[in-house]
């Protein structure tokens, strides 16, 4: 097993980059054959021909028009450095403007909320197999433990050679769902028409009640979106060639299932994934069928934990715990979104009770996510120079096929699909307070000169009247300009309580659009008493500036730049080191200050959100026994209505 890498080059086609692709980007995508058909015949109002083959139709062309050529081969060139996804794009996208950040929110909002329905629909539809063999069989009971254990296990992580067993196991599912469909179609070979496109056009035109059949239809591209988000993981070349196969093991099941519902006329359509089955291999089926569903599941979890990292990193979530349980590269562990998560599709479990009612409330939000992935498409590439009239030419097909499902999705919403919006909601309106709300903060920050101040710190430093608080004061600073720093670090320094040290640190910390950049520059503003470290780390790279911190300063005493011992003489005899005090600043608006009203509503938002953050020092990994977090207030310039007047003199 020498081939099997930690860390395997996602660049290239290699056997391990293919098993875990397999296994780690198709596992929602790849099971949807387990409900779409099914939820498209149950839901038809009436039986025909028609309905099989331009239903059939329909499918192909979406998986065709959508995940093959706008997410294969369009949406895996708009990488990030090797990176994909929603928040991905918005990085790669200089002009950050209010519309391009609303556009991701929105999608990303949708993609996390749908989210909660994925593993609850597809444990359910393979467990309901069962129900085949024994009609009593405890479904929800059954897919709550499967939750259970499935959420409980996150904590301790995946290995590299677990994601290498799923790749096989998934080829093993793909196999079976190809030589399952593909005896069927063998068998009642004319349902192979519906590669005709004009079959799709005739069932949306004729068929009565087509339109509203879209909704179910679009549930065959469910996951399609971690085409594109898991690029980072796996690489576009192994994506594109195991879509390859992973798309004609689909495209045959799903001509197996009409081609036995056409042998049958349209009777006994209930679980025709199942029903098509050889009696003999029904339960090999259904173990498979299961098997294939706790990978979907654990594939959707590590994504939408990779998701909110994202979100956190771009400050569109609040700071949040993130572990990496194991050491294989972008797996983390978040144990708020955890236990949220399993909350929810339980309740999702409880609320729908069968795969039926969870498919009518699946797909809506999906639908939104990618209509706002479409136009963020535009967006990047007007910014990379492609003339905008072409970009829109080039993505318009895509964006009203993606309309056209959105609002017949909408028929789903008084049955079911309130739930996901409902999510969404949530989701949005946490990222919108969260990001607007630091904007609005932000826009009160005022910086001041360091040069000013340069004859200030060194009499500082000589101060014997002032008691030294630490050898080393470190503060983390928002400043871009190195020549600036934000005056609540001067006012912290010299006017609150001063605060008098051997050596100042002003660590910045820049978090960039590239993925896994991990640098730093060093700026000596006052030789040996004001430093500058700034921090290049890229959206997926953990923070822990306390580590980085001190292999900076490891490297400046090896060069001989600094010296760090104590400075105090009594232990500096003694070999001591000097000590390290960390300083972090929360401004807080104080309640005199008048803002709009909805400034004041985006900054509730943010104050709410902010319960479910961790602290900066947390965030940044810093060691709690050595920092101080102190308040500033924030300082808004207002006039002053009626001025008080002096009496009695």
């Amino acid at each position: 097993m020498k081939w099997l890498s930690r860390n395997f080059d996602n660049s290239v086609v290699t056997i391990p980059g293919l098993l875990i692709t397999i296994g780690l980007v198709f596992g929602n995508i790849g099971t949807s054959p387990l409900y779409t058909v099914k939820a498209i015949f149950n839901n038809a109002d009436s039986y025909s021909d028609l309905l099989v083959l331009g239903s059939l139709s329909c499918i192909f062309w979406t998986l065709t028009l959508l995940s093959s050529i706008k997410y294969i081969v369009i949406t895996l060139r708009a990488d990030n450095k090797g990176e994909g996804g929603i928040f991905a794009l918005f990085a790669l996208i200089r002009k950050k403007t209010v519309w391009a950040a609303i556009l991701t929110m929105t999608g990303g909002a949708a993609l996390l909320a749908d989210g909660i329905l994925t593993p609850a629909i597809t444990l359910t539809s393979s467990l309901e197999g069962f129900r085949l063999i024994s009609p009593a069989f405890p479904v929800v009971p059954v897919v709550i433990i499967f939750l259970l254990i499935i959420f409980f296990v996150q904590q301790f992580g995946i290995n590299f050679y677990a994601w290498s067993t799923f790749g096989p196991l998934m080829i093993i599912w793909f196999l079976m769902i190809a030589i399952v469909g593909g005896a069927q179609v063998i068998d009642t070979p004319e349902v192979l028409k519906a590669f005709n496109p004009v079959y799709a056009v005739k069932f949306l035109v004729l068929f009565p009640g087509a339109f509203i059949l879209l909704g179910f239809i679009f549930l065959c591209i469910t996951g399609a979106e971690a085409l594109y988000s898991d690029l980072g993981h796996c690489g576009r070349k192994n994506i594109r060639l195991t879509w390859i196969f992973v798309k004609i093991s689909l495209v045959i099941n799903y001509f197996g299932q009409g081609a036995w519902i056409l042998k049958n006329n349209g009777q006994g359509t209930a679980m025709p994934f199942f029903d098509m089955m050889p009696s003999w291999f029904l339960v090999p089926g259904i173990v498979i069928s299961i098997i294939a569903s706790v990978i979907a599941t654990q594939a959707l979890i590590r994504g939408t934990f990779t998701l909110i990292m994202e979100a956190v990193s771009l400050n569109f979530w609040p700071k949040i715990k993130i572990i990496n349980p194991t050491d294989v590269r972008g797996q983390v562990y978040l144990p708020f979104m955890n236990w949220l998560l399993l909350i929810l599709c339980c309740t999702a479990v409880l609320l729908f009770r069968q795969s039926g009612n969870m498919e009518v409330a699946y797909g809506l939000s999906i639908a939104i996510t990618m209509i706002m992935s479409t136009l963020l498409l535009i967006y990047y590439l007007k910014r990379r120079g492609v003339d905008f009239r072409i970009a829109v030419i080039m993505l318009s097909i895509f964006l009203i096929i993606e309309i056209a499902f959105l609002i017949s999705n909408l028929y789903k919403f008084m049955m079911g699909g309130w739930f996901t919006i409902l999510l969404a909601l949530f989701y949005f309106v946490a990222m919108f307070g969260w990001y607007f709300g630091r904007k609005i903060k932000n826009r009160r920050i005022s910086f001041s000169k360091l040069e000013g101040y340069i004859e200030t710190f060194k009499d500082l430093k000589e101060d014997q009247t002032i008691p030294k608080i630490a050898t080393n004061l470190v503060y983390i600073i928002k400043a871009n300009n190195p020549d600036q720093v934000e005056s609540k670090v001067i006012y912290s320094i010299f006017n609150k309580q001063p605060k008098r040290a051997d050596h100042y640190w002003l660590l910045h910390v820049d978090m960039v659009d590239e993925p896994y950049r991990c640098e730093y520059k060093v700026t000596h503003i006052i030789p040996g008493i004001l430093i500058r470290i700034d921090f290049h780390i890229g959206f997926k790279v953990d923070p822990q500036i306390n580590m980085h911190f001190r292999q900076v300063v490891a490297d400046l005493v090896r060069s001989g730049e600094i010296e760090i011992e104590s400075g105090f003489d009594s232990l500096r005899k003694h070999g001591f080191p000097g000590d390290f005090k960390f300083v972090i600043l929360e401004r807080i608006m104080l309640p005199d200050f008048k803002l709009t009203n909805i400034e004041n509503f985006i900054l509730t938002i943010r104050g709410l959100v902010r319960r479910i953050s961790i602290s900066d020092e947390k965030a940044l990994q810093l060691d709690s026994s050595n920092t101080i977090v102190e308040q500033v207030p924030i300082i808004v310039e207002q006039t002053i209505d009626n001025r008080i007047k002096q009496i009695g003199k």
